[in-house]
């Protein structure tokens, strides 16, 4: 049986301070690569570019998605004008990104979005977010911990039933490290997780031809630490090898 092969959504890193201030790498954190090998998968890093049928015929060549962390979602994505404390945002990654779902959604290949991520799966289905933490009254916590990205702060408590459930049980501690969150939930999707003071931390899509998760954390930072967060990666490398194999 052929390795399963998860296509990980790049960025663009502009180099500072050095020779070649100003240059553009393409890149993506090698947490995320080292979390599919570890779970038995290739990785393959799907380089940011602004030719969308290029980034349709990527898709195709790969067997599950992960779509990573990075800037905010452009407002006007959800029918919004900036509001004083969005952060910086990266219009054409949002198209990049956005084709990259709509492409395996087509395709029926497993999706796994990441903080970011997240909140681009819940954006392209119709749903809205908070530009800030500061919008939403109810949040209490400490969403942005700023440091040590391998160290678990807040709690999430996640919804019997889900795939998440399986894995991590009941309640789990999360790093995190946003500050925008999910307003109005995409239609079709379950919530998953919730933080104490109520932001949704997880979200998900799950039948006969659609297999969709996203949570707001960064699993892959915790991954090689701890063993429930590398088991996430695990558990979606067989359910993309199970349907791919249909």
């Amino acid at each position: 049986m052929k390795p399963v092969i998860i296509g990980i959504s790049g960025s663009i890193l502009v180099n500072k301070g050095d020779t070649f201030s100003g240059y553009k790498r393409a890149y993506v954190n090698q947490d995320y690569v080292e979390s599919v090998l570890r779970a038995g998968a290739i990785p393959f890093i799907i380089p940011f570019n602004e030719d969308l049928e290029i980034t349709k015929l990527m898709v195709e060549k790969v067997d599950g998605v992960i779509l990573s962390g990075g800037h905010d979602v452009e407002p006007s994505n959800y029918g919004e004008n900036p509001l004083m404390k969005i952060g910086e945002v990266f219009p054409q990654r949002d198209d990049f990104d956005m084709t990259i779902y709509n492409t395996a959604i087509e395709l029926k290949k497993p999706i796994f979005g990441i903080c970011r991520g997240f909140q681009i799966i819940n954006v392209v289905n119709g749903g809205t977010l908070y530009q800030d933490l500061s919008y939403a009254d109810f949040v209490k916590l400490k969403h942005d911990q700023r440091d040590n990205p391998a160290q678990v702060t807040h709690s999430v408590e996640l919804e019997e039933g889900t795939f998440l459930f399986d894995i991590l049980g009941k309640n789990a501690k999360v790093n995190s490290f946003h500050h925008q969150i999910v307003k109005d939930v995409a239609n079709g999707f379950k919530v998953v997780a919730k933080s104490p003071d109520g932001v949704v931390e997880s979200i998900q899509k799950i039948d006969e031809d659609t297999f969709v998760i996203g949570v707001q954390w960064h699993p892959e930072m915790l991954s090689s630490t701890y063993k429930d967060f590398q088991n996430i990666f695990d558990e979606f490398v067989k359910i993309v090898e199970k349907r791919k194999n249909m």
